[in-house]
């Protein structure tokens, strides 16, 4: 007999689309893609920052052939959990309608750190490292 599960829909959202909804939707992929149908978001989306792309890469997961989306792109599709990943900084985190569940979690943006690119890193390694323990928590199956 086939037990097939239908993957539940995961939609990650942060204000550019940059880093941190990067950085969660890379991981979630990368450790439970076979539950979860993931994709991310930002209210103002810009271009994957090639550290989030550099740090993810060092634990052996891809993302440099990902784009910043925006929320527009999913508007009138529904997701089982809508995950905001923002927070810590001037901006509130965007709102998306189209979800089941909302969870949220605030990392602080590494991006905002200013120093040499040893510290950068550093500060983008510190953020995958928080997000992923936190997906292992969240998620776990």
């Amino acid at each position: 007999m086939n037990t097939y599960k239908i993957k539940e829909k995961v939609l990650i959202i942060c204000n550019h689309n940059s880093v941190r909804s990067q950085i969660t939707e890379g991981l979630l992929k990368s450790l439970y893609g076979e539950y979860y149908d993931v994709y991310s978001a930002g209210s103002d989306p810009t271009t994957v920052n090639p550290y989030a792309i550099k740090v993810l890469a060092e634990i052996g997961v891809g993302i440099s052939k990902n784009r910043s989306k925006s929320l527009k792109e999913f508007e009138g599709l529904e997701f089982d959990y809508v995950v905001t990943v923002c927070g810590g900084d001037s901006k509130a985190c965007p709102f998306f309608s189209g979800g089941k569940t909302y969870l949220h979690e605030s990392f602080k943006d590494p991006a905002e750190v200013d120093g040499t690119d040893q510290e950068k890193t550093d500060a983008f390694r510190k953020t995958r490292d928080e997000i992923k323990v936190w997906i292992e928590k969240t998620f776990k199956v």
